[in-house]
């Protein structure tokens, strides 16, 4: 065990761990104007930076955001305005890793969900989706395949597509598949808090559509004004950042060119 212990407390001292990193994080918003507005105009923007932000409307500092897509549904953390990091392994297309990395949970719930009446009545919502294909196959759109965002449709919560044809769906079954759609976002905002006080809800993403405005564990539920493309807003707003390591071996290469490396 002695000798162990020395095998590997040499190869501690032989070799270090260097670590490099980027500017990273996202543009302050408060100097969007003053900075950026001008660099994201070049870039495509269409937005102000007063439409992005602005001092003289209220903001939410610490709230949940349920960003919902076609297919899935991303939930994040909002506290003291900046997105709550990970604290453990985040795995990222099956990969482990260590990266610094807001700590967000993924439910297989969009508006291309699609939505299935059971033998025994009961109603399931995904988490299989007709993704980009929406735009055919649902029945609002003329498809042959009820999905999340024809309920939405049913219920009369948004105007999309031919309404008409999601008339046929049984208000029963709307009904349960808007409880199980409830139910999954529910379930993920309780898995997201870190007590059981209620939490303000920011819905953002073209598939919001599909959320009640009701949820259960909300204190307040919030769609902002183009919440369609906050994905695009907080890409405009970003900054590319990396991480990398790499281990030296002082044997082969001194300290001091290691550093340099």
């Amino acid at each position: 065990m002695h000798f162990m212990k020395k095998i590997f407390l040499l190869l501690a001292a032989a070799c270090v761990t260097l670590s490099a990193a980027a500017d990273e994080g996202m543009w302050m918003l408060p100097y969007l104007q003053k900075m950026n507005a001008k660099d994201m105009k070049a870039r495509g923007c269409k937005l102000s930076a007063e439409e992005i932000y602005s001092m003289n409307n209220s903001s939410l500092k610490d709230a949940i955001v349920v960003d919902v897509g076609g297919t899935t549904t991303d939930l994040g953390v909002i506290q003291n305005g900046f997105p709550r990091e990970s604290s453990v392994a985040v795995t990222i297309g099956g990969v482990r890793t260590n990266f610094r990395m807001p700590d967000v949970i993924s439910i297989g719930l969009g508006g291309g969900s699609i939505v299935r009446v059971k033998p025994d009545g009961s109603v399931t919502v995904g988490p299989d989706s007709v993704g980009y294909e929406i735009t055919k196959k649902a029945l609002v759109f003329g498809g042959d395949v009820m999905t999340a965002t024809d309920i939405a449709v049913r219920l009369g919560m948004v105007e999309l597509g031919d309404k008409t044809k999601a008339a046929g769906i049984p208000q029963e079954v709307a009904d349960k598949a808007m409880d199980a759609i409830r139910a999954l976002v529910e379930d993920s905002v309780d898995a997201m808090k870190v007590s059981n006080a209620d939490v303000d809800l920011i819905l953002v993403g073209g598939g919001s559509i599909i959320l009640p405005e009701k949820i259960h564990g909300a204190a307040a539920v919030l769609k902002p004004e183009h919440f369609g493309c906050a994905n695009a807003i907080g890409s405009a707003i970003s900054k590319v950042s990396g991480t990398y390591e790499k281990l030296m071996n002082y044997d082969e290469l001194p300290r001091e060119q290691s550093l340099e490396k």
